[in-house]
């Protein structure tokens, strides 16, 4: 039987350990930008983690108050991460809006504009 494979939009939670510096670390949730046919063939997925701390920064994605999970997306802590061996778990799914602005920011981020 497969495993749950992590899709684009998904909150999953999984281990973030082993961090340095300012990383996020333990097991916490995080939103998958990458999508699932990618994820499943590489057994990798992009993210953004997600802190229950909302601090005002730029690049904050704040979760809707009635969203089973709180806090905000880190938009500039994305990481590729091995989804299978760090245990990702599904928690839910964002709304569109979320989904797109946590683009935005990144794109903002990477400058996929210029």
């Amino acid at each position: 039987m497969m495993a749950y494979v992590p899709k684009r939009g998904d909150i999953v939670w999984l281990d973030f350990n082993l961090q340095t510096g300012r990383e996020q670390e333990g097991r916490r949730p995080a939103l998958v930008i990458t999508p699932d046919v990618y994820n499943g063939k590489t057994q990798l997925m992009v993210c953004c983690p997600i802190k229950s701390k909302v601090k005002g920064y730029p690049f904050e994605v704040l979760l809707p108050s009635e969203f089973p999970v709180k806090g905000v997306i880190l938009a500039d802590q994305v990481k590729s991460l091995d989804w299978a061996r760090r245990r990702a778990e599904f928690k839910a799914q964002v709304p569109d809006k979320v989904l797109s602005e946590t683009l935005q920011k990144l794109a903002a981020l990477l400058s996929f504009e210029d």
